[in-house]
């Protein structure tokens, strides 16, 4: 639903270097624009689960 892509989108605009973040419920996808130097992908996928979400990959 449209609260669960704010809700993703929230959660990851919070961490630190992370730019942008946009999420689709018709898709399930995720989209987001991170600095690698800033921030791993685990911790991307730690706070969408955090979120109360299922990380697919």
């Amino acid at each position: 639903c449209g609260g669960c892509e704010k809700s993703i989108r929230n959660a990851l605009l919070g961490k630190e270097g992370v730019s942008d973040a946009s999420a689709s419920h018709e898709t399930g996808i995720v989209k987001i624009d991170y600095d690698e130097a800033k921030i791993q992908q685990d911790a991307i996928k730690q706070a969408i689960e955090d979120a109360g979400f299922d990380v697919a990959a």
